[in-house]
């Protein structure tokens, strides 16, 4: 991605004049011009890239993305100008509707955005809860213990909590404020969480959350102008009307996602849209079944002039000089191999490397770091699909700082497998400080890597002792079977 880093270049007008800045996108301009003429639905390559000349979306048109396997956010780039009178839709997509009778769909998750996060899975009675939403601010699930006040799932979090879900104080929310205002990292809405079924008649399986809104970023070397909309909302679950006796709670919604846009110039009046989706109420059930709403997102413009009159929802937030689209990359670890086996580049935590029989114990787990620090500690963690507690061995990081690696070897016990690998490292001052971006400004004192079958966790802890935690796909994360 070296070849994409953005320049702002400072040049002096002819005559001795006021500097002029010249931004460059960092456009390779390989797709050429994108001018739909019809409904379109881009299909985002592996890095979510897409370099165009020009960008010319019209009234009446609409473009959506296809997520990619890593479901990565969209980056639109472009050597000249960008003109969206039509619309463009990251928004989060619903949970089915629980009807009368039970059917395959019910349970299901809405999807998030691309960059955004799926909801959580709708949960049985005899489960007790249902799935949290995915993500970072994941909202959490309806919570059978608490009947009957705690049925619905809570909303998904993002520049705010999402609501809780049911009518008590003691329902669950979602997982807590996640980001930062400069989008640096980009990374979309987070899903609500699923829905609990209480003793309902038919039995039936409860609504999944929503998904969260996507994120996208726009750079142009020209002019970027809205007319349109760029639409980053996130899902809501449709309609519950269940039917039958016992209770069905709804899910949880979609927070909003991420709008990003840099150029020189920004135009236009369209509509720029990172709203959460709104609590959904369930017709035959008290309040304890209806879902929390999700939070609002983030937008963010990057320009020297904004000719715009109108506001966002939510109000964006600005900077007078346009930044570079893709700043430099977080620290990071990745289990690369086990036993010899290389691992998957997306693992999914469902059985990503198999090992033969012939396997001998210990096992080799190979480990990459990038900018973390010669000599820190990685740990890397063992538990087995039917073992009751995790084995964790260690070694240190050998190599340089950019580019380092770590060997660590582990016993693993009969049947599948689940590793885990962590760090964490206090940061030199000047390091912290070109940290501060994803600290709301703020030096940061140290940073923790954590990979598990939740997520891929990156966490800065600031001076003053708070924490900032971003999804990352590099940290390491696998299932290997035995």
């Amino acid at each position: 991605m070296n070849q994409l880093i953005n320049k702002i270049l400072l040049v002096s007008a002819l005559g001795g004049g006021l500097p002029v800045w010249a931004y460059d996108s960092g456009s390779s301009g390989a797709d050429g011009a994108f001018n739909p003429g019809v409904d379109t639905t881009l299909a985002l390559p592996a890095n979510g890239i897409l370099n165009f000349t020009t960008v010319n979306i019209p009234t009446g048109v609409t473009v959506t993305f296809s997520r990619n396997n890593t479901n990565t956010p969209v980056f639109m780039l472009a050597t000249g100008d960008v003109v969206i009178d039509g619309i463009i839709d990251i928004s989060g997509g619903a949970s089915p509707e629980i009807t009368s009778e039970p059917s395959g769909s019910d349970g299901k998750p809405g999807l998030g955005g691309p960059g955004g996060y799926d909801g959580g899975e709708g949960g049985f009675f005899a489960a007790l809860t249902a799935g949290v939403g995915r993500g970072p601010g994941g909202g959490g699930g309806g919570d059978e213990p608490l009947y009957p006040l705690c049925v619905g799932g809570g909303g998904g979090s993002f520049k705010e909590a999402g609501d809780k879900g049911g009518s008590s104080s003691n329902c669950h929310a979602g997982n807590g404020i996640y980001g930062s205002d400069d989008l640096v990292p980009l990374i979309g809405g987070s899903g609500g969480g699923g829905g609990v079924d209480v003793n309902s008649s038919p039995p039936r399986r409860s609504q999944g959350g929503a998904g969260g809104g996507g994120a996208i970023l726009i750079a142009s070397s020209g002019v970027i102008t809205v007319n349109g909309a760029i639409d980053a909302t996130g899902g809501k679950p449709e309609l519950v009307s269940p039917g039958g006796s016992g209770s069905v709670g709804s899910g949880g919604s979609g927070s909003g996602g991420a709008i990003r846009l840099v150029a020189e110039t920004i135009a236009g009046e369209g509509a720029l849209s990172a709203l959460g989706g709104s609590n959904s109420i369930v017709t035959s059930c008290g309040t304890s079944c209806n879902g929390g709403e999700g939070s609002i997102g983030r937008i963010r413009l990057e320009t020297v002039t904004l000719d715009r009159g109108s506001n966002t929802t939510p109000t964006y937030s600005r900077a007078v000089v346009p930044g570079p689209a893709f700043p430099a990359p977080l620290p990071s670890l990745a289990i690369t191999a086990v036993g010899g086996i290389v691992v998957p580049a997306a693992p999914t935590g469902a059985e990503d490397v198999l090992l033969p029989a012939t396997i001998i114990n210990p096992v080799s787990i190979d480990v990459v770091t990038t900018n973390i620090p010669v000599g820190t500690t990685i740990n890397v963690s063992v538990s087995g699909i039917f073992a009751a507690a995790a084995i964790t061995s260690s070694d240190t990081v050998v190599g340089t700082d950019a580019s380092g690696t770590a060997s660590v070897s582990l016993t693993l016990p009969d049947g599948g497998s689940f590793l885990q690998a962590t760090t964490s490292f206090t940061v030199v001052a000047s390091l912290g400080d070109a940290l501060s971006r994803y600290a709301m400004g703020e030096r940061v004192q140290s940073v923790s890597l954590l990979a598990s079958v939740e997520g891929n966790v990156t966490e800065f802890t600031t001076v003053s002792g708070k924490t900032f935690r971003y999804p990352s796909d590099q940290v390491g994360q696998l299932a290997a079977k035995g």
